[in-house]
C-alpha cells in the first residue's frame, strides 16, 4: 500500500503543478520562491503526469509480472477503450479549451503502449532512452518540412481537426504533447512500473539515476548552450488563448534554428529537456514513496492531498471546468495574484477528502472504469 499511496501523492503533485501553470502568475510575474515554484511547475508536471501515466498502464497490464493469455488480451482491450474515452474526452475538451488539453494525447500514447505492455524493465528503459535521444531530432526534421501549405492539406481531412484545434498532425508531432517526442516519458513510466519500489535497493539506484539524469541533461545543456539554455518560455507571458497557460512553441520546433536542440527548457522537446524532465519525474515519484513508506504521521497528515491523487483525472478535468463557470484568469501576463491558484489546490483537496470518504473512486474515475468492463467478454 504504501507504494501506491506514494505514487498517488506524486499524482497529486502533478495535478497541482498543471494548477500552477494553468491559474497562477506567470513566471515574469514572480520572484524569489514564487519563481522556482513556477518554473519547476512549467513542463515539469505535465511530464510527471505522462510518466505516471506509464506507471498506471502497468497496473493494468500487470505490475511486476506482465498478464498473458486471457488476462492479457482483457488487459489490453482495457487500455484500448480507456485510450479511445480519452481520446473523445480530450477532443471535446479541446473545442472549449484549445490544444493545452493533455487528454486527448493521452488516448494516443495508450494506444502506441500496447505493444510495449510486456517487456521488461530493463527493455522498457532501452526503448525510452532511445526515443529520448533519437526523436527530437527526428521531430525536428519532420517539422522543418511541414510548410503552411502541407499542414493545411492534411488538416483539411482530418475530422478531428475539424472538431477541435487538436488533429492528428498536432496529436503525433505539432501540438503541446506531441506523441513521437513524449512517449519517452510514458515509456519511462511503464519501466517504472515494472520494477519493485518497495525495495530500498531499487529505489537508492533509482533516485542515483534520477539525479545523474537530472544533473548530466541540463549540466551539459548550460555547457553547451549557454545561461539561456533552461530559459522558460512562460518567462514570455504568453497563453495558449484557452482557459489555461502553456508555452505557444507547442513541444515542437517550427522556425527555430538548429542550435534549439541545444536547450532544455520546459516543453522544448528537445533530447536535454527529455532526459533532464525524466529525471526529475523520477526523483518525485521515488521521493513521494519514501516519505510514505518511511513517514507514517506524514502519510496521515498528507492523506487530504493523497485523495486528490486517488482522482487525478476528476481533479484535472474540474478545474478546467471551475475556471469556466467561475470566470477565473488564466495564467497570463494579467494575473498577478496567487489566491485564485491557492483557492483551487483546497478546492479539490475538500472536494477529494469528502468524495473518498463515501466513494471508492472519483467522479469520472468511476466512469472511465465503467467504459472498461466490456473488455471482460473478451476471449
Amino acid at each position: 500500500m504504501g507504494r501506491l499511496v506514494g505514487v498517488d501523492l506524486a499524482r497529486a503533485l502533478a495535478v497541482f503543478g498543471m494548477y500552477v501553470v494553468h491559474i497562477g502568475p506567470p513566471l515574469s510575474a514572480t520572484d524569489g520562491v514564487a519563481s522556482w515554484i513556477r518554473y519547476l511547475a512549467d513542463g515539469h508536471s505535465s511530464v510527471l503526469f505522462a510518466t505516471l501515466a506509464g506507471f498506471s498502464l502497468m497496473l493494468l497490464a500487470g505490475r511486476r509480472e506482465p498478464k498473458t493469455g486471457l488476462a492479457g488480451r482483457q488487459a489490453k482491450a482495457r487500455i484500448a477503450i480507456r485510450a479511445v474515452v480519452l481520446l473523445a474526452l480530450g477532443t471535446v475538451m479541446a473545442m472549449e479549451y484549445g490544444g493545452v488539453i493533455i487528454l486527448g494525447f493521452y488516448g494516443v500514447y495508450f494506444l502506441l503502449a500496447l505493444p510495449l505492455v510486456r517487456l521488461s524493465a530493463k527493455t522498457l528503459a532501452i526503448i525510452a532512452a532511445a526515443f529520448a535521444l533519437v526523436t527530437p531530432q527526428l521531430a525536428f526534421v519532420l517539422t522543418s518540412l511541414l510548410t503552411p501549405s502541407v499542414q493545411e492539406s492534411i488538416n483539411a481531412y482530418d475530422p478531428l481537426r475539424r472538431l477541435s484545434e487538436v488533429g492528428v498532425l498536432d496529436l503525433l508531432l505539432t501540438g503541446f504533447y506531441p506523441a513521437l517526442t513524449w512517449m519517452s516519458f510514458v515509456i519511462a513510466g511503464m519501466a517504472l512500473g515494472r520494477l519493485d519500489l518497495s525495495c530500498g535497493t531499487v529505489r537508492r539506484r533509482l533516485a542515483a539515476v534520477g539525479a545523474s539524469l537530472t544533473a548530466a541533461a541540463y549540466g551539459l545543456s548550460l555547457l553547451l548552450a549557454g545561461k539561456g539554455a533552461l530559459r522558460s518560455t512562460a518567462e514570455d507571458g504568453s497563453s495558449s488563448g484557452g482557459s489555461g497557460s502553456m508555452p505557444t512553441d507547442g513541444g515542437s520546433f517550427p522556425d527555430m534554428p538548429a542550435s534549439s536542440l541545444l536547450t532544455a527548457g520546459p516543453h522544448s522537446g528537445t533530447t536535454f529537456d527529455i532526459i533532464g524532465s525524466v529525471g526529475v519525474a523520477i526523483l518525485v515519484i521515488v521521493g513521494a514513496t519514501v516519505l510514505m513508506d518511511r513517514l507514517p504521521r506524514l502519510r496521515r497528515l498528507a492523506k487530504p492531498v493523497i485523495a486528490v491523487g486517488t482522482m487525478s483525472l476528476t481533479a484535472y478535468v474540474g478545474h478546467f471546468v471551475a475556471q469556466s463557470v467561475l470566470s477565473t484568469p488564466a495564467g497570463t501576463s494579467t494575473q498577478q495574484s496567487w489566491l485564485p491558484l491557492i483557492m483551487y489546490v483546497l478546492g479539490a483537496i475538500v472536494f477529494a477528502t469528502i468524495w473518498s470518504r463515501f466513494f471508492r473512486r472519483g467522479p469520472l474515475e468511476y466512469l472511465l472504469n465503467a467504459a472498461t468492463k466490456p473488455a471482460k467478454h473478451i476471449r
